[in-house]
């Protein structure tokens, strides 16, 4: 197992919208992080993953981006976050970006350029196709924010190809001059000096030349275009050049989003010699529960369920490539109200098990800002109060048609929306959070008089400290970081149990998902000479040998002499 610092780090998403407003206009900036810089450095993490900065009209908070060498002027200035990447690297702390290269806006200057003529040298920078002979679309494919994935162009009477909004038009990775502007502009970052890239959808970017029209599923308007974009058939081809091109040049920490992507397809992207990604996001935990519209009809998911699907990751690249852990990012909600108890009795030492859970296991962990102080998910009563694309686009798509009624949809909106997390990080119980003097672009969640970082760092107990000691232990336990995994007790509805495994130790993580009393029994293969409790959530006065009772949500971390 090659070892290398970006297995051994823990990286910290940032949404710059949600994060920290310095200047009082209601939305998060690049000053208002270097202000939380030193909290950054008090949890202990070691990379910022920075959702995009870049100039953008906003359509898709910041993920349609008009000129990646650019600064949203929102969020500050080039020599702001030149300022931020100089005092992060001071503190220590490694900045990875968001490199968004699926697609673009369509205000980017390239594709003004595109749609203005046929014969324009960056015509052929994104997909452009003919209409059908009676004028549709060129396949029946949907897009992800409801509607065709297609939209016609007025102008050159041609219709272009969007997989999100129809203000994010898809680029076209089979032209080596669009690719090697990509190159060129990664190359920018690096030689700016940032530390890697969090690529986005990066798995979508080689598509079937021939597009096909895709099966439309029940209930469903349009075609499922997944299997001809989904790591279509140049991928590996694309990434190995942008290695060899950009990334093999630098020290960086690189990780594919994914969607779709299993254990097989993960283990050529992130294999050593294959050249490609450290690791992939993959989608599979947090699509659990997912019913006929995905996650607009969500439904119960199982802990065997859960179980199942770390223990294939985990056990499926041991030997090759690298795992990345998260609960929650951006586009999920809020892990505590997923995957715990969000109650105001068990929401802290919940989010506490949810944490040890996870940056115990084998790969590189993923904070979501706020998921320190255990934010939880809210609840608008209002669809007007939600500001995600996402989430209005499919109100609107599933109640004008009659698929799902206002309540269904509002009460999928609230276990589901993006819109979760991203309401302003809670600093204080001041008015708005703390988060800004002005008025926030979307509202605060009202529980922030109580959950707040200024409270949490304020005691010892609470969540903010418990990842804290969780990243120190990372620190100075080699096995957290390379320890083989195996899982204990598969099918148990109530415990997610599993052993790390490293030269002579071995580490056993007792963590339950239940608020009701519940048993782990050690197994008889397992003999210890010595038990020493690294972590747990609740006071353990004694160790119990072969029967451990566990509280409501309980987390206990062992060293096995």
């Amino acid at each position: 197992m090659k070892k290398t610092w970006w297995k051994e780090a823990v990286v910290y998403q940032i949404y710059p919208r949600s994060f920290m407003d310095s200047n009082g206009d209601g939305i998060g900036d690049i000053q208002g992080i270097i202000q939380k810089l030193d909290y950054l450095k008090e949890l202990g993490i070691d990379v910022i993953w920075l959702s995009p900065v870049y100039q953008s009209p906003n359509d898709d908070n910041g993920y349609d981006i008009s000129d990646y060498q650019a600064i949203m002027s929102e969020f500050g200035t080039m020599e702001d976050f030149d300022q931020l990447l100089k005092e992060a690297h001071d503190r220590n702390i490694r900045i990875m970006m968001d490199l968004v290269v699926n697609h673009t806006s369509d205000e980017h200057a390239w594709f003004q350029d595109a749609r203005s003529s046929l014969d324009h040298e960056k015509r052929d920078f994104y997909i452009w196709r003919k209409p059908k002979e009676d004028g549709s679309e060129p396949t029946n494919w949907g897009a992800a924010f409801g509607g065709s994935a297609w939209e016609f162009d007025d102008h050159t009477k041609e219709y272009y190809l969007h997989l999100f909004s129809k203000k994010q038009p898809d680029l076209n990775w089979e032209n080596p001059a669009l690719r090697q502007s990509i190159y060129k502009m990664m190359r920018w970052w690096l030689d700016k000096g940032v530390d890697g890239f969090r690529m986005d959808v990066i798995n979508f970017i080689s598509k079937d030349q021939r597009y096909p029209d895709g099966e439309v599923a029940e209930g469903h308007h349009y075609g499922d275009g997944s299997p001809y974009y989904l790591s279509g058939p140049r991928i590996h081809e694309f990434l190995q050049e942008m290695n060899q091109e950009v990334l093999s040049k630098y020290d960086v920490i690189t990780v594919g989003e994914m969607p779709g992507v299993n254990t097989e397809q993960a283990k050529l992207y992130t294999a050593d010699e294959r050249h490609e990604l450290n690791m992939v996001f993959h989608f599979e935990h947090v699509d659990l529960g997912n019913g006929r519209y995905g996650k607009w009809t969500p439904g119960e998911w199982k802990l065997s369920e859960m179980k199942k699907i770390f223990s294939k990751w985990q056990l499926e690249l041991e030997q090759e490539g690298w795992n990345s852990l998260y609960w929650s990012n951006h586009d999920q909600p809020r892990a505590v109200s997923r995957f715990a108890n969000a109650s105001e009795e068990y929401r802290v030492v919940s989010a506490k098990m949810l944490a040890t859970c996870l940056h115990m296991m084998k790969g590189t962990p993923y904070i979501y800002q706020g998921e320190e102080i255990g934010m939880t998910n809210v609840a608008f009563e209002d669809i007007q109060s939600y500001r995600d694309i996402e989430t209005l686009n499919a109100y609107k798509d599933y109640t004008q048609d009659g698929r799902l009624s206002h309540d269904s949809i509002m009460d999928a909106i609230y276990q589901r929306s993006r819109d979760n997390a991203r309401t302003p990080v809670q600093w204080s119980g001041e008015a708005h959070a703390g988060f800004t003097t002005g008025t926030p672009w979307v509202e605060v969640n009202p529980n922030y008089r109580h959950i707040n970082a200024e409270a949490v760092v304020h005691d010892p107990t609470s969540i903010f400290y418990y990842y804290k000691k969780l990243i120190q232990l990372r620190k100075q336990y080699e096995i957290i970081v390379y320890g083989e995994y195996k899982l204990l007790a598969e099918k148990d509805e109530q415990v997610f149990a599993y052993t790390r495994q490293w030269k002579d130790q071995t580490l056993l993580v007792i963590t339950s998902f239940t608020e009701d009393q519940a048993t782990f029994i050690l197994p008889d293969h397992m003999s210890f000479s010595s038990l020493s409790l690294l972590i747990s959530n609740y006071q353990v006065t004694e160790t119990e040998k072969k029967q451990i009772l566990l509280r409501p949500y309980e987390a206990r971390v062992y060293l096995l002499g």
